[in-house]
């Protein structure tokens, strides 16, 4: 990871992330380029291990394969229980962005200085009833805050707006703290999202569900721009 990635990634904002959870992965090539053609200048991507979150995804592999086919920078969503186990693995992979769970560990604050030492950027993330005090200690020591407006890893929640009010303290409080915003993001909710200041848009559904990736995102891009900060 080169500040030079961190610097594609500040720049992007306001700017739709595609969670590529929902993407075929049977044909990620052409996944990719469909992105990448639609506009896409970052790429989402939450790994799960089934303790953390009940769910379970996928780890290094997948991260290598979609380095080898873009070079677009990677946000990598640690859902796991010890994400330093396996930071180094997906830096090496080819990870630009970790971001852990605040609730997955001790000390957020020296997680954050031992990913930053592997050469990756570095977030932290909480979920919806995660108290933003949590976070004390440790926002001097990340480049981007992930709010949760679902609970990590459980699908098929509706949208939290408890989201909302989070976003709007931290830009009031660390104005130059990248914000992100995962759960439950479409044309109906994203514009909310960025009127409280979040700067990057996890989006799945409201993308991959749709027939044209670039329309898509041309429509979740409008709504941005008429929510502006």
């Amino acid at each position: 990871m080169s500040q030079d990635k961190l610097e594609l990634i500040r720049n992007a904002g306001p700017s739709v992330l595609p969670s590529l959870l929902l993407c075929d992965f049977g044909d990620l090539k052409t996944e990719l380029a469909r992105l990448e053609d639609a506009g896409t200048r970052v790429l989402h991507l939450d790994v799960m291990d089934g303790h953390f979150v009940p769910n379970l995804t996928y780890g290094m592999p997948i991260v290598e394969g979609i380095r080898r086919h873009s070079d677009l920078p990677m946000d990598v969503h640690l859902m796991i229980s010890d994400p330093l186990r396996y930071a180094q693995p997906m830096v090496d992979a080819g990870a630009d962005l970790l971001t852990f769970h605040v609730e997955a560990v001790e000390d957020a604050g020296a997680v954050a200085r031992e990913i930053r030492s592997m050469g990756a950027a570095v977030g932290v993330a909480l979920n919806p009833d995660t108290d933003l005090s949590a976070l004390d200690g440790c926002l001097d020591e990340v480049d981007m805050v992930l709010v949760m407006s679902v609970d990590a890893g459980f699908g098929g929640q509706s949208f939290n707006p408890v989201a909302l009010a989070k976003l709007a303290a931290l830009k009031q409080s660390h104005p130059d703290l990248l914000l992100e915003i995962d759960g439950g993001i479409n044309l109906k909710t994203i514009a909310a999202a960025r009127a409280a200041g979040c700067d990057l848009f996890v989006v799945g559904s409201a993308i991959f569900k749709q027939d044209d990736y670039a329309a898509a995102i041309a429509g979740l891009d409008a709504e941005i721009a008429g929510g502006v900060s």
